[in-house]
């Protein structure tokens, strides 16, 4: 079950030569609440991938549940037991692809 949010330029009313900002609040391992979301790109009951103004972010858990969207802020609150919080990096993904790669030739 994934889904798509297109969270839009929220930043249009910022200046243009500051950085959007980007929080992680988390409470107890239960509930989260993130901002500088971009867009969602998809999520279900164990993960959630978003896309934020750091980079993607690759939410993991159980029972996960999207508790809140504004689309105009970017800001999304996730509810469930999270397991596991880590930024894609695709500058890295391809060093690490070009690694493995040339070791297994």
């Amino acid at each position: 079950m994934d889904h798509y949010y297109d969270m839009g330029n929220q930043n249009q009313n910022q200046n243009k030569g500051t950085a959007p900002q980007h929080d992680i609040v988390m409470r107890g391992r239960r509930t989260l609440e993130i901002s500088g979301v971009k867009q969602v790109e998809s999520f279900d009951n164990e993960e959630f991938l978003l896309e934020t103004v750091m980079g993607f972010l690759v939410i993991r858990g159980e029972n996960l549940q999207m508790k809140n969207l504004d689309v105009d802020k970017g800001v999304v609150s996730i509810k469930g037991k999270i397991s596991a919080l880590s930024y894609i990096d695709d500058q890295h993904g391809e060093k690490a692809k070009g690694f493995f790669s040339k070791l297994f030739k």
